[in-house]
């Protein structure tokens, strides 16, 4: 059964809620039992377009669930995205305030700077390419303003409920380094996450359904079916190929990616 928009417009107010009191809120898919995927993307519209009423502007866009194990664990086979907003971009090697987050995790990315607009549902891994200023590494700050377990049932979030909490995105921060995507073989680009100087977690690119580009390429495609298409200048950031790793106040931060570079920030 759809939502009403009644429903989608609480649903994406209880997330501003969260967000602003840093309480998280409950289930959404325990509210509404029949949420879907569609469901599920009306309402992270819905929780952006307020925050484009509120100032806010869309500098790109995250693409999650891209690893086999993670879409294994959530009983799903495509990944997820959402929205990447102007107050979420943190310099790098930057502190991060503890009153901005509920429970901030990091996973480490490559993300791609757009010089040229990408959309269609026939994009191709070339046309992304085409479309690319540059790729970098990155980190994306995870939160999450939905309960991840249910404390009544036991019930622990689906994937309805990540979608609708804008994909779990709440930051990202950028590495200075510049390279050019198509002369660089992504699969082999890989990090190691190290918190307070111990290794945390290792990986490569190919964990981001085979190649990062075909990360984009599904988003582009994806998009195109709800109208949407990626802007120059935009920033992608391609799937995380590392476990999230929990930022508990005090929590430093460093992603080394050999010669493609390296990105750091630290959580007050």
């Amino acid at each position: 059964m759809r939502l009403s928009d009644t429903d989608i417009s609480q649903a994406a107010a209880d997330l501003l809620t969260a967000e602003q009191s840093l309480t998280q809120i409950g289930l959404l898919t325990k509210r509404h039992p029949d949420l879907d995927m569609d469901g599920a993307y009306a309402i992270q519209k819905a929780f952006a377009r307020a925050k484009l009423d509120a100032g806010r502007k869309v500098i790109g866009w995250k693409i999650g669930l891209t690893s086999k194990a993670m879409q294994d664990a959530l009983k799903i086979n495509i990944p997820d995205s959402g929205v990447l907003f102007d107050d979420m971009l943190f310099e790098n090697a930057g502190t991060i305030p503890k009153t901005r987050f509920i429970q901030p995790r990091i996973e480490a990315e490559i993300a791609f700077v757009m010089k040229a607009p990408l959309g269609g549902d026939t994009v191709t891994r070339d046309q992304v390419l085409a479309a690319t200023d540059y790729v970098c590494p990155s980190l994306e700050i995870l939160d999450t303003r939905i309960l991840r377990v249910d404390p009544e049932t036991g019930q622990t979030r689906k994937v309805f409920d990540t979608i609708a909490d804008n994909a779990a995105n709440a930051g990202l921060v950028l590495g200075t380094e510049k390279h050019d995507p198509g002369a660089t073989d992504l699969r082999w680009v890989g990090a190691i996450v190290t918190r307070n100087g111990e290794v945390e977690e290792t990986g490569l690119g190919a964990g981001v359904l085979n190649d990062p580009v075909e990360s984009v390429v599904w988003l582009a495609r994806r998009m195109a079916g709800y109208g949407q298409t990626i802007e120059a200048g935009q920033v992608i950031l391609s799937g995380s190929f590392i476990r999230p790793v929990e930022c508990p106040s005090g929590a430093e931060i460093h992603a080394d990616f050999g010669p493609f570079g390296s990105v750091s920030c630290s959580f007050s």
